[in-house]
C-alpha cells in the first residue's frame, strides 16, 4: 500500500491517509478480503503515531469500507457497485467543487475550464492506457 504524507499540506495527516486509502480501495488496488497491514506497522512505516493510524482505520471501518475479523486483523469490505460508484462521485465533486471556484474567483471562462480539464485528460489518460498496456 503506497501512502504518502505531505506535513505541508495543512490538511491533518489522519485525513490523508484515510483518503488515500479510501482511493486504493475504489480504485480496486485494494482488493475485495485484502488484510491491511496492522496499526502499529503502518504507523512505523508513515512514521506517525499509532492512534492516527487507530482513528484512520476506524474511520473507514465507520464508512464500511473495512471490516474487522476479531482476532485476526483489519480486511477490505465487500463493496456494492452502486455505493462504489456513488463515493467516487462524491469523490470528485468535492475536488471538481474547489477547482470550479478556483477558476471563478480567478475570472476564468468556462470554455477555458473545459480546455485545461480535456487537456488533463489526455495527459493522464494516455498515461493511465500505457500502463496498462505494460
Amino acid at each position: 500500500m503506497l501512502l504518502q504524507i505531505d506535513h505541508h499540506s495543512g490538511q491533518p495527516i489522519y485525513r490523508q491517509v484515510a483518503e488515500q486509502i479510501r482511493r486504493q480501495i475504489l480504485a480496486g488496488h485494494l482488493g475485495e478480503g485484502e488484510q491491511l497491514v496492522s496499526v502499529r506497522e503502518l504507523a512505523g512505516q508513515l512514521k506517525v503515531n499509532p492512534m492516527t493510524i487507530s482513528k484512520v482505520y476506524s474511520l473507514l471501518e465507520i464508512e464500511g469500507l473495512l471490516e474487522r475479523r476479531r482476532g485476526v486483523g483489519l480486511f477490505v469490505a465487500r463493496i456494492r457497485r452502486d455505493q462504489k460508484s456513488r463515493t467516487k462521485g462524491q469523490m470528485l465533486e468535492q475536488v471538481l467543487a474547489k477547482a470550479v471556484a478556483t477558476a471563478v474567483q480567478l475570472d476564468i471562462p468556462e470554455s477555458e475550464v473545459h480546455e485545461s480539464i480535456e487537456r488533463l485528460f489526455e495527459r493522464y489518460g494516455s498515461t493511465m492506457r500505457r500502463q496498462e498496456h505494460e
